[in-house]
């Protein structure tokens, strides 16, 4: 099985919804996608990220569009005001790296930065969500590994659209990587598309191979 994880395009975030540019890239962006032999589409509840799945719906005439209520975008914050700077997961996981802490800590979750972080709650759950949605696909968790339990070795491949903290949490998940890593990793760019391939082999254990990651050479000439 073959998963493509799709960011949105250029948001208007107040609006939830794309902006002009945004259009834009998620036309772009459809028109990459038509290449790689996509069997369904599964979005993100949100605007931004449904609006861009829309695209690609409409350019390869695949529907419904599927949503998974799980890859919504994380929050973060701590007790009060929902995406406050200070508690923003990217800039604290370079400031961690800035400090020379180790990012691939088992005690991440203690670093001041991500205790109590709305972040840190949100990936969790996305990670514990990830797990049960593969299992209806056929890939059942074992240890750090999936088990393909499907009857048969036909290649699926699935197209996400969500977003940028969702995708470092499902990557962190199935990728066996704490998530202040992948925050530091992976900043994903509008519309970026990354590819994992499960081995099809029903009966084997297996993790991802890295196909392709944060790729967004479709959008050269977009402005």
């Amino acid at each position: 099985m073959r998963i493509i994880l799709i960011r949105h395009g250029n948001p208007d975030y107040e609006k939830d919804c794309l902006t002009e540019l945004g259009h834009k890239q998620a036309a772009v962006a459809a028109q990459r996608l038509l290449s790689e032999e996509i069997d369904e589409i599964f979005s993100s509840p949100q605007g931004r990220a449904f609006q861009t799945a829309e695209y690609f719906s409409k350019a390869s005439g695949i529907k419904p569009i599927q949503i998974l209520d799980f890859i919504r975008e994380i929050r973060y914050g701590c007790e009060g005001e929902l995406y406050d700077p200070k508690w923003n997961p990217w800039s604290g996981a370079d400031e961690l790296v800035w400090s020379g802490q180790n990012l691939q800590s088992p005690n991440w979750r203690e670093y001041p930065v991500f205790k109590n972080n709305f972040a840190t709650v949100d990936a969790d759950k996305i990670g514990e969500e990830t797990d049960k949605w593969l299992a209806t696909q056929g890939y059942e968790r074992e240890g750090f590994y999936y088990r393909c339990t499907r009857p048969d070795d036909k290649q699926k491949t699935l197209a996400i659209f969500n977003h940028g903290g969702a995708s470092a949490a499902f990557m962190s998940r199935v990728l066996n990587q704490p998530f202040p890593y992948m925050c530091a990793l992976l900043h994903f760019q509008h519309t970026a598309i990354s590819i994992l391939r499960f081995d099809k082999t029903p009966g084997k254990l297996t993790v991802p191979t890295i196909e392709l990651l944060n790729d967004a050479r479709h959008l050269k000439d977009v402005k």
